[in-house]
């Protein structure tokens, strides 16, 4: 994968320091990226969410929703994005958390924007040949099931079973996070956009039926977290 290449990448901004935004904004265009901007967390998730990036750069402090909580919640949707913090915060303790909630990188203020782009330089460039030695393949093996995300089709045996989207897009996540707990509120938003009571609704719906769908496998389950959330344990 080449410079030219790897500069085309397009970028989530999110900084609450209007002046260093744009100052950063504007460098990393200059070099050829695309940088979309967001000055509080509320709106970068609604930007990661509508929108399709290669790398995200995440102030810590900011207003409506920090810098953490924003990583959690995209780290719920993608485990495999790129994330760089950017933070006043120094102490071991915040730099301990940031690469705990799956940060790439993790740069001090201040720092010099040749350091930020050799940063994201060599992060892209690493993501993209592992992209090239592992393409990503959207069928999964969930149990004795085969799962094609893209065709919205559960497979068991030779028994097809067709999906609705918001059915595969649950799926989706819950397989992404097996044997672990999606929060409750982290599903709706990451799927309906928003954490509504009727969504709400909807959702349990939907994990009812996927429990149908899967109970042809005994070592497959959705177990409701009370008070938090739903997990997809899988036992191989």
């Amino acid at each position: 994968m080449s410079k030219r290449d790897i500069n085309k990448a397009n970028i989530l901004l999110v900084e609450d320091d209007k002046n260093l935004g744009f100052i950063l904004k504007d460098y990393l265009e200059l070099l050829g990226y695309s940088v979309s901007l967001r000055e509080d967390g509320v709106a970068g998730f609604e930007a990661y969410r509508n929108s399709s990036y290669d790398l995200c750069i995440l102030d810590i402090m900011m207003p409506l929703k920090d810098g953490f909580t924003l990583a959690e919640e995209i780290r719920v949707d993608n485990s495999l994005i790129p994330i760089i913090f950017l933070s006043a915060k120094a102490l071991k303790e915040d730099r301990i958390r940031g690469f705990r909630i799956g940060a790439d990188d993790y740069i001090t203020k201040p720092f010099s924007t040749e350091e930020l782009s050799l940063r994201i330089e060599a992060i892209l460039k690493r993501v993209y040949q592992s992209k090239v030695a592992c393409p990503d393949i959207r069928i999964f093996n969930i149990g004795k099931f085969l799962f094609d995300y893209n065709n919205h089709l559960l497979t068991f045996e030779n028994e097809e079973r067709k999906l609705t989207k918001r059915e595969a897009d649950v799926l989706s996540l819950l397989f992404k996070n097996k044997n672990h707990v999606v929060r409750r509120e982290s599903a709706l938003e990451n799927i309906w956009g928003e954490n509504d009571y009727f969504k709400g609704r909807s959702m349990d719906v939907y994990i009812t039926k996927l429990r149908a769908y899967l109970k042809n496998d005994p070592n497959i389950s959705i177990i409701n977290v009370h008070g938090t959330g739903f997990k997809l344990e899988i036992n191989d």
